[in-house]
């Protein structure tokens, strides 16, 4: 066993001092001599990143190859964060213990805008400059990907290299051109301009950003011929015959999600537009079911897992649901596990399924109409209608559920007074639904209804990417409005109403669109002590404002206004596959409330076809 890199009177002194000895079930050692070694960082608490699929995959496929080394690394909290500093401790990886600084790569995934700053937390303890051109040949190669890669930007002055899309392609191909560089003589910058040739990598420091007067972006152009214009994402086509961790890591301590994870399918039909997911990884390709049984079988009995969770943009529409949780069911009914499904949608079906697997009198169902209005639905194309959601609640109902939770936007382009008010006017009558579906004889207890509001956050690569964001006061009131007309409602006892923080919301608006500039904000926000700003205890709104005030920055150009559709867009280098003439059309569409079928009823164009894979080959086969 390796010494520690902290000593127990500061593992005792810290909250959760199991976050930082690793040891735990089925994490990787080897020697690491003459190994590449790859420090895999999760930006956030190490529950939260134990949690995560994405680096359970990459982890095991990284560990798979003889002359790797993966090990794994989490932002520190802030406890343990302000003894580092003060007694110089460098970050270090939960395997080896050893210090970060000394890998040859350390890869941070991007997960969500609010954790950028412990980007530089990482950094920052690490020893490692915060800017790609202040390193050099003894510094790691820093490597981003993730869903919010596929908006780089605002960070692309941290990073050496960005990957776009899925891990599981193009990192044996980066790996050997690395070790080809060092065989022939190591030079950071030569490598960078390399690898930046390689499908699905982005170099930013190979490309020039100018800007127009307005602040718009002028132009994005490769500082070199054989630097490509645009970069395509990498894709895997049959998820089938890639790798999935059989022996994922258990964590000593209760992780956010402590269960086994089946990834039964990949991308979305439905084509919600506001969905950035459901566009960035389309086409929907669908594991094999025998495979699903098979990785379930092997992660029960190499975790100890007591729940098994279905991991889907929409599990409704995996073809084999239904035979999979019968199996699921039949297999570990001696052993007591239990099946989560989320993302499903109100149907019968789902209701159904849910019906098998869950403990009716505990679980509470979930849908989310995301509007409260049919109009607004058929602008954000949610392919959902009223009939639909009353429907399925009343079947949740007459199935022996009374526990409801209902998930809105606000803030959605194009919306009135009356969307908002119908958020409480879908509560109420989903409420009286129960008491005239249920007779009083039978109710065991009254029905409660959870309704909550998210802000709406446009993102790249969406239709409505374009579309202006309401302000922090705008957000409030429309919340105000809402919960002004919930307390109107007739059955306002059976209800309650939640929302999101709208300070939150702009700045992740702010850098879900943002560029290059805005990461002189995140250095001075993190010098000023902003770190887990996704954590309500941590975020302070004060701090940001002086970062924006002393970078020169207005937040407003960014998230407050509603862009051209001829506007040369940050992210405009970066081809998903879905044309930017599909998310024009899309975004007219959403204008006149027409709605889109999904890419079962009929093809719509979006471009994705080109991948020759998912359903967009499901009619040839």
């Amino acid at each position: 066993m390796s010494e520690l890199a902290l000593s127990k009177k500061i593992l005792m002194s810290v909250d959760k001092p199991a976050r930082y000895i690793g040891h735990e079930v089925n994490a990787v050692y080897k020697k690491p001599d003459g190994l590449i070694r790859f420090a895999m960082c999760f930006p956030d608490l190490y529950e939260i990143g134990m949690s995560h699929l994405g680096i359970q995959i990459l982890y095991d496929m990284f560990n798979s190859y003889d002359d790797v080394w993966c090990e794994r690394v989490y932002a520190v909290w802030t406890d343990l964060y302000k003894i580092m500093k003060e007694e110089r401790i460098p970050l270090f990886a939960l395997e080896s213990q050893d210090e970060i600084s000394k890998f040859d790569f350390i890869g941070i995934t991007l997960q969500y805008e609010m954790c950028y700053t412990n980007i530089l937390q990482i950094l920052d303890l690490s020893g490692i400059p915060f800017y790609s051109s202040q390193r050099d040949n003894d510094d790691p190669i820093v490597i981003c990907g993730g869903p919010c890669a596929y908006n780089p930007e605002p960070v692309a002055d941290f990073f050496d290299l960005v990957y776009i899309g899925e891990g599981e392609t193009v990192y044996r191909p980066l790996l050997d051109l690395y070790k080809e560089c060092r065989k022939n003589g190591w030079d950071r910058k030569d490598f960078i301009r390399k690898a930046g040739c390689l499908p699905g990598i982005y170099a930013p420091s190979c490309y020039r950003v100018s800007y127009n007067e307005d602040g718009t972006l002028k132009e994005f152009v490769p500082l070199y011929a054989e630097t490509p214009e645009k970069i395509e994402k990498e894709i895997v086509t049959d998820l089938s015959d890639s790798c999935y961790p059989l022996k994922p890591v258990v964590p000593y301590i209760k992780a956010t999600q402590d269960r086994v994870v089946l990834e039964i399918q990949r991308g979305c039909i439905r084509g919600c537009r506001f969905c950035q997911a459901g566009s960035v990884y389309k086409p929907i390709r669908a594991r094999d079911e025998n495979k699903l049984e098979e990785y379930a079988k092997s992660m029960i009995r190499n975790t100890g897992h007591e729940e098994i969770s279905l991991s889907s943009l929409s599990s409704s529409d995996y073809p084999e649901l239904y035979k999979l949780c019968d199996f699921l069911i039949n297999e570990f009914s001696d052993m007591h596990i239990n099946i989560s499904l989320p993302s499903l949608r109100v149907d019968a079906f789902s209701l159904d399924v849910m019906s098998k697997v869950q403990d009716i009198k505990k679980s509470v169902v979930t849908f989310a109409p995301e509007a409260g209005s049919q109009r607004m639905r058929n602008v954000i194309n949610k392919g959902l209608t009223k009939e639909d959601i009353m429907e399925g609640c009343r079947k949740a109902f007459i199935g022996g559920w009374t526990r409801v939770k209902l998930y809105f936007m606000l803030g959605l382009p194009f919306e009135t007074e009356e969307d908002m008010t119908g958020i409480a006017e879908l509560s109420n009558e989903i409420a009286k639904l129960y008491y005239d579906t249920i007779p009083k004889e039978e109710r065991r207890t009254k029905v409660s209804i959870v309704s909550s509001t998210s802000f709406f956050v446009p993102k790249p690569f969406t239709p409505f990417q374009w579309a202006k964001m309401n302000t922090m006061e705008e957000f409030r009131y429309k919340a105000h409005v809402v919960n002004t007309a919930m307390k109107q409602q007739l059955n306002q006892k059976s209800i309650k109403y939640n929302w999101h923080a709208a300070d939150v919301s702009v700045l992740e608006g702010v850098f879900a669109r943002g560029d290059r500039r805005l990461s002189k904000v995140l250095e001075i926000a993190y010098k000023k002590g902003c770190m887990f700003d996704a954590w309500t205890e941590n975020f302070r709104f004060e701090p940001w404002e002086e970062a924006f005030s002393e970078a020169g920055i207005d937040p407003g150009f960014y998230y407050n206004r509603e862009r051209d559709l001829g506007e040369l867009l940050p992210w405009d280098f970066i081809d998903t596959g879905v044309t930017k003439e599909f998310l024009k059309r899309e975004y007219l569409n959403a204008k006149e409330g027409k709605v889109t079928p999904n890419c079962r009823e009929k093809c719509s164009g979006c471009g994705v076809a080109k991948y020759h894979g998912g359903v967009c080959i499901e009619s040839k086969n």
